[in-house]
């Protein structure tokens, strides 16, 4: 039985956190859990979330208050967070394979959860959207979960840092983070032919059909930007069904400051109306008695 810790949040939706553990590939994994509905009560939709740290750093805290905006603005959406091997521990694949094996587990452990099991959402934030991009590949390659949907959140995608926003920075702090990314990138690919790997890189996939619809938030000024929008395009042009959105400008070089830009209202609405359709696409399906299995 999982050890959870509890902590309620006064708020209109009476949003409640609490701290568990999950399954990933090789053990355990600190996870958290936020929901607005009433213990016992089983939500349909849940969002599996990464949190970002260029794949050698980062937490559960780091999304934290994001995600709290995040439940509190969709209360009818599950949401878990889950940690994954850094690669300061163990390098490519061991995050991929962490992040594959908690939406396997998810799925078979529903209930503890309070969830229907009828939608499933993965998410993340910079390293941690490269790892829910990831999940839909491999989640297509090895026959599931059915996974419905994806968010990524100005996602590092690129290992060869090659996209015009990463390589013509006006600025010293943004050549600081460009130095950064390599270093992270280094660190979680030390073997170079890895960098091609599309489980890696899923921008050098070139296998993108039947993947999920998917929600893309770029940034202004941000590095990361190009490399977010053009697997837009990528996504579109394999027939996905596909939004990218780039939000307004934002100071992006310190510590988590891809978390505080997404707190804002235009990365949370453009995500409400993702949510919203795909409950609508849900709906249409349960309707029509098509609904995929649980």
């Amino acid at each position: 039985m999982s050890e959870i810790i509890e902590r309620g949040i006064a708020q209109p939706h009476q949003l409640k956190v609490r701290d568990t553990k999950v399954q990933g590939a090789e053990g355990s994994l600190a996870a958290r859990i936020y929901s607005c509905v009433p213990v016992g009560s089983k939500q349909d939709s849940l969002i599996v979330f990464f949190h970002g740290g260029g794949f050698d750093t980062g937490d559960l805290n780091d999304a934290d208050e994001f995600l709290n905006h995040l439940a509190m603005g969709n209360p009818d959406q599950l949401v878990l967070a889950s940690s994954y091997t850094l690669a300061t521990q163990k390098p490519f694949p061991a995050a991929v394979e962490d992040a594959y094996a908690v939406l396997t587990w998810v799925k078979k452990n529903k209930v503890r959860l309070g969830w229907s099991g009828k939608q499933l959402i993965v998410a993340g934030i910079e390293a941690g959207a490269n790892l829910a991009a990831v999940c839909t590949l491999m989640a297509r390659d090895r026959g599931g979960p059915d996974i419905n949907g994806q968010i990524l959140i100005m996602p590092m995608l690129d290992p060869g840092l090659t996209t015009c926003s990463m390589r013509a920075m006006p600025a010293p702090e943004l050549v600081n983070v460009a130095d950064a990314c390599a270093a992270a990138y280094r660190g979680y690919l030390p073997n170079a032919a890895d960098r091609i790997h599309p489980y890696a890189s899923p921008l050098q996939s070139s296998r993108l059909k039947n993947l999920p619809p998917a929600l893309i938030l770029s940034a202004e000024d941000d590095p990361l930007r190009d490399e977010a929008e053009q697997y837009g395009t990528k996504l579109i042009n394999a027939g996905v069904n596909t939004t990218v959105h780039r939000l307004p400008p934002a100071p992006l070089q310190e510590a988590g400051a891809r978390n505080e830009c997404a707190c804002r209202g235009h990365a949370l609405g453009a995500i409400g109306v993702f949510l919203g359709g795909l409950q609508q696409q849900q709906a249409e399906k349960s309707t029509s008695g098509t609904t995929s299995p649980s």
